[in-house]
C-alpha cells in the first residue's frame, strides 16, 4: 500500500527496510542475494501491520549506527501505535533535552522504516515534517494507524 520496500539483513537480523520509491532509494549492490526466504517473518508482520492486525513488531534487528542513533531508534520503538510525539519529546526521553536537532538527524538516518516507527515523530508545532519515504507515505502510515487505534 505504500510502494516497493527493500529489506536487507544478515543472520543477525534486519538491517534495512526502505521505500524504494521514496526520497532516498538505496542502491542495490551486486553482492546481495535476492531472496524472500530470510525475511519471511518480517514480510508476514508487515502484511499484518497493513491489514491492521499488528501494532508492534517482533523482528530481530541488526541496526548499524552511532550509540546516540541506536538510543534514539530504541526510543522510537517505544512510541505507541497510533500516537505521535515531537523531536523534543524524544530528546527529553533520551536524556538530552536540548538535542531536538540531533534527534531529528538520528530519526532521518533510521535504516528500518515502519518497524522502527520514525513516521510517528512530528514537529514541535504539530505539523508533519520530513520522512525518507516522502510526506505522502508518512501521512498514509499515520492515517492507517489512527483509523485502527
Amino acid at each position: 500500500p505504500v510502494g516497493r520496500l527493500l529489506l536487507v539483513g544478515n543472520p543477525d537480523g534486519l538491517q534495512v527496510l526502505q521505500f524504494q520509491d521514496g526520497a532516498h532509494p538505496l542502491d542495490i549492490l551486486p553482492t546481495w542475494t535476492k531472496s524472500r526466504e530470510p525475511f519471511h517473518a518480517a514480510l508476514e508482520q508487515l502484511k499484518e501491520y497493513f491489514d491492521g492486525s499488528r501494532t508492534r513488531f517482533q523482528i530481530a534487528l541488526n541496526l548499524q549506527g552511532t550509540s546516540f542513533q541506536r538510543y534514539v531508534w530504541k526510543a522510537l520503538q517505544g512510541i505507541p501505535y497510533g500516537r505521535t510525539v515531537s523531536y523534543g519529546e524524544i530528546a527529553r526521553q533520551v536524556g538530552s533535552p536540548k538535542a531536538s536537532r540531533a534527534v531529528g538527524a538520528a530519526n532521518g538516518q533510521n535504516p528500518v522504516s515502519i518497524i522502527v516507527p520514525c513516521h510517528r515523530v512530528i514537529g514541535a508545532n504539530g505539523h508533519l515534517v520530513g520522512y525518507g519515504g516522502g510526506l505522502p507515505i508518512k501521512t498514509a502510515l499515520l492515517a492507517l494507524e489512527q483509523s485502527r487505534h
